[in-house]
Parts: C-alpha cells; sequence; structure tokens
C-alpha cells in the first residue's frame, strides 16, 4: 500500500478513473475533487446507486463498477464511501478487473484496503486525489 511512486504513477498513467459513491451535490467532497480531476484533463466516470444512470457532467453514472463498459479502460477506483462499505466495493472491484484502488481520506476499514491488495491490486489508502495531483504538479 502507498508504495514509493504508486501515486505518480496512477496519477500520469490513468486518464479515466471511477469516482465510487460520486455525489451530484457540489458541496461534497466527491464532487469538488471530480471537478478538479475534469480540469486536469481526466475523464470521471461516476459510481453511486442513487444517480441510476443519469448524465453528470457527460457521464453516464454507473450502479456498480462492473456495470461500466470495459473498453472504457479505467485505470483506477476512487472511492468514497464509508468503511463499512469498502469491502463490497473492493469485491465490485476485483469482479470488473480493475487494477487499482484509490481510497480517500479517513474512511477507515483498512482491512479492506489491505485485501485489495493481498488479491493483486494497487492501493493508495489515505490520500486526497486533488492534493496529491497539486503536489506533483508542484515538484514537476
Amino acid at each position: 500500500m502507498n508504495e514509493p511512486g504508486l501515486i505518480r504513477d496512477l496519477l500520469t498513467s490513468s486518464r479515466t478513473i471511477a469516482v465510487f459513491g460520486y455525489s451530484a451535490r457540489p458541496e461534497r467532497p466527491s464532487n469538488s475533487v471530480s471537478r478538479t480531476l475534469r480540469a486536469h484533463g481526466y475523464r470521471v466516470i461516476p459510481v453511486n446507486p442513487a444517480l441510476r444512470g443519469e448524465i453528470v457532467e457527460g457521464e453516464r453514472s454507473y450502479l456498480r463498477l462492473v456495470d461500466i463498459p470495459k473498453d472504457a479502460d479505467v485505470g483506477f477506483v476512487d472511492v468514497f464511501r464509508r468503511g463499512e462499505y469498502l469491502d463490497a466495493v473492493v469485491d465490485d472491484a476485483l469482479a470488473a478487473g480493475i487494477k487499482a484502488m484509490w481510497f480517500q481520506l479517513d474512511l477507515g476499514n483498512v482491512g479492506a484496503a489491505e485485501r485489495a491488495e493481498a488479491r493483486g491490486m494497487r492501493v493508495v489508502w489515505d490520500r486526497c486525489t486533488a492534493v496529491e495531483l497539486r503536489r506533483l504538479e508542484r515538484s514537476a
């Protein structure tokens, strides 16, 4: 988890990010982080059962990760869900064949992240994609 170079690798090699727990409410962290990612040229695919196929910022939202078409070429999942839901998110990502997961700040349940890593996924734990993207830009 959080292996050296992983954050840089994911942010520079991925162009499509599935945001699990995306909220259409602008004040929610998943929404503001998604705006930042879009502003930096990433394609953001929202995943949230409450949105049920709505079009959000030009992208169809999905119920689960396994519902995203394979040709979307998701580089990683950016997770905005409480700790008690993380095991199900890991299972969904594994079933979808996604190779990396990024768990946002303060989610709890590090066991889910450890399980994802034990199953071969690359894992960033307890970091914010928007913060790390800005940090990466400053170091360039």
